[in-house]
This record gives C-alpha cells, sequence and structure tokens, in this order.
C-alpha cells in the first residue's frame, strides 16, 4: 500500500509538472505533451529550428533532461555487428556534445526492415541515464555516458529488439519476447541485478513482441502492465507476481504501449487480426470473461500506440485509418482515411493532435468528436520517420532515419 501511495503521487506530481521528457512517450508514458504553443506549420526548412545528423541507424525516440537531448543509435562495425551508443547533444543548438559506446554487438543479428538494433528508447531517473538493446544488453550510465552497471539476459530476438524500458520505484523493468522464450524482468536499478523474473503462462506458437510496459494505479494495488503475444499480463512491480491477464489468442508481435484512463487500460493485440480491448485493471486472475468491457477489431494499430484526452480514445491504423472512439462504451465517433503509412505513436497537445506517418508527413487534426483536419506539414520523403515525438518546452523534436529535428516557431 506504501509503495501504490507513492505511485500515484509520482503520477499526479508528473501530469502536473511535465518538466522535462524522459522516456519513451513523455511524462505520463501516454503521449501528453504540455505544450501550448507547439508548432503546426513546418516544412523541411520552415520552422526548423536546427537540424543535426545523427550516425547510425535506430528508431528510438529522444529523450530530454533540462538543455540536454539523449538518443541512443547502433553504428555498423567493419566486422560483423554494431557499436550501440548514446549520444548527447544540445538542446538548444543541436550541436553533438558526445557520442559513447555502450554495448559492444558482435554478433551477425538480422532485424525486420522497419526496425533496428537501437528501437528502445532510454529513460532518465534523477542523475541516470537506463539503456536497453533487448537480448545485448541493458545499462546505467551517468549523464555523462559513463556506464555504471551492465546486465544482460539472453534469448532469441525475432526481427531484433523493441519495447522499452520502464520504472516502477527502484526497479527498472522490460519485457523479454523472444521465439524460444518470453517473460518479464524487474532489475534493481541501482546494481543491475535481478530482482524478479517471471515466465509469460502462454503457449503462443508465434511468442515474439516488443511492447513498453505502462505503470497504473488501479483497485488501490500498484500494476505494471505488460501486453505480450497471446495475452495482456498486470504484475506487482516490486515482485513480478501476476496480478491479472486477459488473452486473445493468435495475436502476436504486439508492438503500441498501453494507455490507461476513465477507469480503464487501453491496449493492442499485435498482428494476425489487430484488435483495441478496453479492460478493467481491478480484477484478479483471468478476467478475459469478465473484466473486458469492450473491443473493436475493424482498422486497429499494428503499430503505433493508442492515444487518450479526455473521454476519447484516438487511434491509426498502420495503414493510415485514423480512428476516434469513445473510451467508456468503445463506440466510434469518426473513422477516416488519413493517408501514410504509420509506426510512430500519435501525441496530444493543445488540443491538437499529430499524426506522423513513415515518409517524413505529419497530420494535425482537433481532438474532438468531430473529423477536423487542421494542417499537413512534411520534412520531405528522403528519409523515413518510424521515431515517436519527443518534446521540449514549445518545440517538437522529430527523429528521422539520419537527422534529429527541433521545429518550433522562429
Amino acid at each position: 500500500m506504501k509503495f501504490s501511495l507513492c505511485l500515484a503521487m509520482l503520477i499526479i506530481c508528473s501530469q502536473a509538472a511535465f518538466a522535462d521528457w524522459k522516456e519513451f512517450r513523455g511524462p505520463t508514458g501516454q503521449g501528453e505533451a504540455p505544450a501550448s504553443k507547439l508548432p503546426i506549420n513546418w516544412s523541411a526548412t520552415d520552422n526548423v529550428l536546427w537540424k543535426s545528423k545523427v550516425d547510425g541507424l535506430a528508431w528510438s525516440s529522444p529523450v530530454i533532461l533540462r538543455d540536454k537531448v539523449f538518443l541512443t543509435t547502433a553504428v555498423e562495425t567493419e566486422s560483423e555487428g554494431h557499436d550501440l551508443n548514446l549520444v548527447c547533444l544540445n538542446v538548444n543548438s543541436g550541436e553533438l556534445l558526445w557520442e559513447k559506446t555502450i554495448i559492444q554487438q558482435r554478433s551477425k543479428a538480422k532485424v525486420h526492415k522497419k526496425n533496428s538494433h537501437a528501437s528502445p528508447t532510454p529513460i532518465i531517473q534523477d542523475d541516470r541515464i537506463y539503456v536497453h538493446f533487448g537480448p545485448y544488453g541493458t545499462a546505467c550510465t551517468s549523464l555523462d555516458g559513463e556506464v555504471i552497471w551492465k546486465q544482460q539476459l539472453e534469448y532469441r530476438p525475432v526481427h531484433g529488439n523493441g519495447g522499452s524500458p520502464v520504472l516502477a520505484g527502484n526497479v527498472l523493468i522490460f519485457c523479454c519476447d523472444g521465439g524460444d522464450q518470453q517473460f518479464v524482468v524487474g532489475l534493481d536499478k541501482s546494481t543491475g541485478e535481478i530482482r524478479w523474473k517471471t515466465d509469460r503462462d502462454t503457449e503462443a506458437r508465434k511468442g515474439f513482441s516488443f511492447s513498453t510496459p505502462l505503470l497504473i494505479d488501479a483497485g488501490g494495488r500498484a500494476q505494471v502492465v505488460c501486453p505480450g503475444s497471446d495475452a495482456v499480463f498486470s504484475y506487482d512491480p516490486q515482485t513480478g507476481k501476476e496480478i491479472w491477464r486477459v488473452d486473445y489468442p493468435g495475436g502476436f508481435s504486439v508492438v503500441p504501449r498501453p494507455v490507461f484512463g476513465q477507469g480503464l487500460v487501453f491496449i493492442c493485440t499485435g498482428f494476425n487480426t489487430p484488435s483495441l480491448l478496453a479492460i478493467d485493471p481491478t480484477g484478479t486472475g483471468n478476467v478475459t470473461e469478465t473484466h473486458l468491457k469492450w473491443k473493436i477489431t475493424r482498422k486497429m494499430p499494428n503499430s503505433p500506440s493508442p492515444l487518450l484526452v479526455g473521454e476519447e480514445l484516438y487511434v491509426v491504423s498502420d495503414s493510415g485509418f485514423a480512428t476516434c472512439i469513445d473510451a467508456k462504451t468503445g463506440e466510434i465517433h469518426w473513422q477516416e482515411r488519413i493517408g501514410g503509412n504509420y509506426t510512430a505513436s500519435p501525441m496530444v497537445a493543445n488540443g491538437k493532435i499529430y499524426f506522423q506517418d513513415e515518409d517524413g508527413t505529419t497530420v494535425v487534426v482537433n481532438a474532438s468528436k468531430k473529423f477536423e483536419e487542421i494542417t499537413r506539414n512534411s520534412i520531405g520523403k528522403d528519409e523515413r520517420t518510424f521515431a515517436s515525438y519527443a518534446i521540449e518546452g514549445d518545440s517538437l523534436l522529430l527523429r528521422s532515419e539520419h537527422h534529429l529535428y527541433r521545429i518550433g516557431e522562429k
């Protein structure tokens, strides 16, 4: 109960302060940005405050602490493998401050054509940065990139790594869903030692998935919600003990991060038939038949995470269908083809939703029960754009295949 109370206070404080962008999808982990004057118009040159080249290939999102931007990248070596690096830039100028190799990945490993060897987003807490590269290793560094500890958990990846870590008190939690074994692990954030390791209780035909956990407080309990192949699980973040589960047999390669609000957890079930589920997280045990409140199967996302804005839930499918849904009932307010293909997760700021496609175009719409497109902006189709946004003040950080842009009103 004590930890649950502390968690609730941390969530409230982070929602109120929104000081820095320290993890995947921002302070709440759900794509909410506090900016009131985020630009809605830009191009490859207009309203670009700076553009900096980033070596290697990676789809991790930037994270921001005060005047510094951190991101990971994978740089090919002359021999087989990659240097898995942490990069630091000045947020005001885009100047490269340093780049350091954290892990040397020397095995020959294949990734999906839409993935990279550095797709998980780092997470910052206090004066520590936690970076995760799937089965190739996890590390804690100082703000100067000096390694404090490393840990490696072996499993066989399929299509590479993807899910980002989350912090719950003193525990760093991430999902390890490979082709050979599937488990969730909690590491001591100070030492990297394993605090708990919980196997997924499924017999999935395709066990690999890539989702990022979400820390919530529901039913008076701290929970970490971890989607995987065939089922989503909620665990006690301090012990790894299973609290509840909901089954969706056949779902695999689950990418989207859950969102939580209106008393419900919203999760996507991955490939085959991508579905969106609304779950009451107050149950115990297998609650598939009792706590699943509604389900939508038509034009739901495989890759982008859902976005909750008040009482409405917004999603975009990989093939470019955007949908606005009543979060409590599952009623669809609108569903529109906005064009493009999508991997990055949407974001909301000042009542406007930003959908970024894979070819450098961002579609901005009003957060409304009526579909209202505001504008479209493109940085060009020369580079792919799979990474999700980060926000600094009233500017937007957009990562393309080879560059990082800071976009804001000049």
